[in-house]
């Protein structure tokens, strides 16, 4: 049996769509409509340059750009130890970093699957589940919105009871990649669930290049952090540590 990650992996840039093939699909998407009190309420600072916090994140996304590029990788996982990290969050506000690379095409897709997030963090009123699209159900306009020209969030409106088993078959597999080929992203992010919770992430891993562990300030433990450390280098490439609700003063560095 071929392992998932072959055949997922298949794709580098050379297989990727012509700009004709993959503008059209663009132009497709339905756009993202948000809520601005909602997404102000949950913390989104990078959909415009007003809040100042967007600096941390532009600050990750250069560094994440640096080691795709390097890497010739494509698939970013972003993950936690346990509920309550700000995973989503800081899925959410990478993904609208990117966004303000102009030249830099991005996908963000909603694979808590038991728990989705990204919806509710924004206010967007979701078109169809993406239980349906990982089963070759739906078409990726009827899941993904565009927000500008080179941003795709593909949310999700309702729990998945078998969630572990959908994301490691064949048929997820081939919709992902098919997914990539047409759409021709540079930069994919999923944001996953928690490690310690279930063994979702574990099932997906071997379908990302890459992934970014988020941790909380006086909430995760260093036990929790290595063990999910240890699990992830044995399986994919860790990027890093993200620390969030890390309480200090801006001013400290002069800005």
């Amino acid at each position: 049996m071929e392992h998932p990650k072959a055949s997922l992996h298949e794709l580098r840039g050379s297989e990727r769509p012509s700009p004709v093939g993959s503008e059209a699909l663009w132009e497709k998407l339905p756009p993202l409509r948000t809520d601005p009190r909602v997404a102000a309420r949950n913390r989104i600072v990078t959909t415009s340059r007003l809040n100042p916090a967007h600096v941390a994140f532009d600050m990750m996304r250069t560094k994440l750009l640096q080691q795709l590029q390097q890497n010739n990788w494509t698939t970013v996982a972003v993950t936690s130890p346990t509920p309550g990290c700000g995973k989503t969050f800081v899925a959410l506000n990478l993904a609208f970093s990117l966004a303000n690379q102009k030249e830099c095409r991005t996908v963000l897709v909603d694979l808590d699957l038991k728990r989705p997030k990204v919806a509710k963090m924004l206010g967007v009123e979701v078109p169809s589940t993406i239980e349906n699209f990982l089963k070759g159900e739906n078409e990726i306009a009827d899941v993904f919105l565009r927000h500008g020209d080179n941003l795709a969030i593909g949310a999700n409106r309702q729990a998945v009871p078998f969630s572990a088993e959908l994301l490691q078959s064949r048929e997820t597999v081939r919709v992902l990649q098919e997914m990539r080929q047409r759409m021709g992203p540079d930069v994919v992010l999923f944001d996953m669930p928690p490690m310690l919770t279930n063994d979702d992430v574990v099932a997906f891993l071997p379908n990302v290049d890459c992934v970014i562990l988020v941790a909380a300030a006086e909430q995760s433990t260093l036990g929790e952090v290595d063990i999910c450390e240890q699990e992830l280098s044995a399986r994919t490439n860790v990027l890093g540590v993200v620390l969030n609700k890390c309480r200090f003063a801006p001013e400290k560095y002069g800005y």
